[in-house]
Formats: C-alpha cells, structure tokens, sequence
C-alpha cells in the first residue's frame, strides 16, 4: 500500500500561517498531483484542495484565496500553504493520493485512495 506522510500541523493564533507538507516515501510519484481534506472535531471530512501535476489547482470556496497548493517535483513533495488562518480552520488535516495516478516502490505499483495519518491545525482567537 502507498503511505503518506503529513508533517507541519502546528497550533497558531489567528491570521497567522501554517505550511502543511505531504509525501510518500520510497514511493515515485511525480506525475502525480495530491488533494488534501480536513476533518474538524465533530465533522464530517471535507475536501480543502487538489493539486494537480501540471501545476493547476482548486481549492474549496472557504479556503480560496487563503491557502495555497504546490509541488515540488523533485522532493516529490506535496505542500498546503496556509495564510490568514481562521478558527474554523481548526482541524485534522489529510492528504490522499490521486485513484488515477500509479505510485510505485521498487517492482510494486499502487492505485487508489490512500490517506495519511493527519497532522493536526489549531488555529485559537
């Protein structure tokens, strides 16, 4: 199975910034875009934004125009820029692969939606 990783969850105030960071490792994946989701304490998941390999991107209409979704193909690194970060940006955030890319390690190929273990946002008033 593919395994991502989140990293850069933080606790912050209000209007400040957050960069999330998402990866698989030992996993190629650089014709691969990324869609992140966040969970928030009571809630439903909900998806925040899908970064697509030819640098397109869109993002849900809460977080557009706050954050913010790049790759680096050489780190094969997927990141979420977080501006201007409100409370009800509080939450889980995930990232999970694209089910039309192939994410291979070694002789092993993958296909489908493969979550991360989260990383956490709090964003206090």
């Amino acid at each position: 199975q593919v395994q991502l990783v989140e990293s850069g969850g933080d606790s912050v105030q209000a209007g400040g910034s957050l960069r999330l960071s998402c990866t698989a490792p030992g996993f190629t994946s650089n014709r691969c875009g990324m869609h992140w989701y966040r969970q928030a304490a009571g809630k439903q998941r909900e998806w925040v934004s899908s970064i697509y390999i030819s640098g397109a991107s869109n993002y849900a209409d809460s977080v557009k125009g706050r954050f913010t979704g790049s790759k680096d193909k050489a780190k094969d690194t997927v990141y979420l820029e977080m501006n201007s970060l409100k409370p009800e940006d509080t939450a889980m955030y995930f990232c999970k692969t694209d089910p039309t890319c192939t994410y291979c390690r070694a002789t092993n190929c993958y296909r489908g939606d493969y979550w991360g273990q989260g990383t956490q946002v709090t964003v206090s008033s």
